[in-house]
Parts: C-alpha cells; sequence; structure tokens
C-alpha cells in the first residue's frame, strides 16, 4: 500500500550566480541536507562570464520540505513570497535572525506580536525572503 501524499509543494528560487553559495549557507545554517546540485557543463552564452561554475540544478531538505534552485541570468531577490520557517524556542528564531538578517535587509525586526511569542520578516543577503515565527 502507498501511503505517499497525492501531492507534495516544492519549493524553487532562481539566484543571480550563488545558488551554491546560498544553499551551502542554508545546509551550514538551517539544518538543511544537500541532496544534488549539478552544475553547467558549459555555461549558456547568455550567462555572465564571471560566472565560473553556475548551478544547472540543485536541491535541498529543509525542514521536511524540498527547495530546488539554479543560477539564472536576471533573476531577482523574492518581492511577494516568503519562505516561513518556525522554531520551538525563541532562541533558535532569535539565533537564526541573527545569521540570516546579516547583510540581509529587514522588513520587520525580531519581535513579540499578538500571533507569535518571536515573529520577523527579512531578505537574506542571497535575495530569499523569509519570515520567522516561534508561535504563543
Amino acid at each position: 500500500m502507498n501511503n505517499a501524499p497525492p501531492m507534495k509543494l516544492d519549493i524553487y528560487i532562481n539566484y543571480p550566480g550563488h545558488c551554491g553559495e546560498a544553499f551551502r549557507f542554508y545546509e551550514e545554517h538551517l539544518e538543511g541536507k544537500i541532496n544534488t546540485v549539478t552544475h553547467h557543463q558549459q555555461p549558456p552564452p547568455n550567462f555572465p562570464k564571471e560566472w565560473k561554475n553556475p548551478v544547472l540544478h540543485a536541491t535541498m531538505e529543509i525542514g521536511g520540505t524540498l527547495l530546488r534552485g539554479a543560477d539564472i541570468p536576471g533573476a531577482e531577490p523574492m518581492r511577494s513570497v516568503y519562505l516561513t520557517l518556525r522554531f520551538d524556542s525563541a532562541e533558535k528564531a532569535e539565533h537564526i535572525y541573527n545569521l540570516l538578517s546579516l547583510d540581509g535587509d529587514i522588513f520587520m525586526a525580531m519581535e513579540k506580536t499578538f500571533f507569535a511569542n518571536r515573529f520577523a520578516m527579512l531578505r537574506d543577503k542571497f535575495g530569499t525572503s523569509w519570515m520567522l515565527l516561534h508561535d504563543l
């Protein structure tokens, strides 16, 4: 008997030349596990020359969700979508907030809200937007 859910939702993020760096950072700091990283054998002619080893396709798991990514010319930071990380402690939420906000853009500083013990919104240095949440 197959107990697999009939559908799963994965996330795919395009990066402007730093997918590998972002995935390694998320693996180290977000308890992620990189599954695959495939690089272009020959980067397409429209890729910037300074991209020495662009990622064709990468996958990693973070918190039970599959994150996929690639390096794409013209990729822009996330604007209206946030990846949400939920934590089992305020201390863990604060720690990850400090890591992800470094060299990033803070939209809402980590604080207590009416719906969460700790909540923040930010875009990290790789262009990925995050909501960080420790429930009440």
